[in-house]
């Protein structure tokens, strides 16, 4: 079962990639042209995913797919990766996987030279991280070189 998560994220990258979501049967399409605002969605998405959530807006679909988003909250979809192109599908949890992926009329598509869609980041939390891998790199690198020098010394002493 994909969570409220999985799906906000799902229509994040697609939106990202230029795809819309149909509101009401096709009448209305949706995308808002800021998707990522520094570490978070930006406002204008969350716009978006708040009139797809509302019962008010009926069935929602992401554009080039047959499941509403309320189907896909559902506990019989669930969300993985499509085979070609990486980008996140609804796929049954039992059944058959969907017909094709969303990318299929993405003029270029996959494209291998410009960034993919990705969720927000925490600038300060990613740099931290990476602060602490370097951190233990380091301290690997002092411990590995002190037990080299430790085992030389016992080598001069005999």
């Amino acid at each position: 079962m994909a969570s409220r998560s999985q799906i906000r994220k799902y229509i994040a990258y697609w939106f990202q990639l230029g795809k819309k979501v149909l509101i009401s049967n096709g009448q209305e399409a949706i995308r808002p042209q800021v998707v990522i605002s520094g570490d978070r969605y930006s406002q204008e998405f969350e716009e978006c995913w708040q009139q797809i959530l509302s019962f008010e807006s009926g069935d929602c679909y992401l554009e080039g797919t047959n499941q509403t988003i309320q189907e896909l909250l559902s506990p019989e979809w669930d969300i993985s990766s499509c085979a070609r192109c990486s980008m996140p599908i609804p796929s049954h949890v039992k059944g058959m996987p969907p017909e094709c992926c969303p990318c299929f009329d993405l003029p270029n598509w996959p494209d291998t030279e410009t960034p993919l869609p990705r969720e927000p980041i925490c600038g300060k939390s990613h740099l931290l991280g990476i602060c602490k891998r370097l951190l233990s790199i380091n301290q690997k690198e002092n411990i590995d070189t002190h037990d080299r020098n430790s085992e030389n010394e016992e080598f001069k002493v005999s």
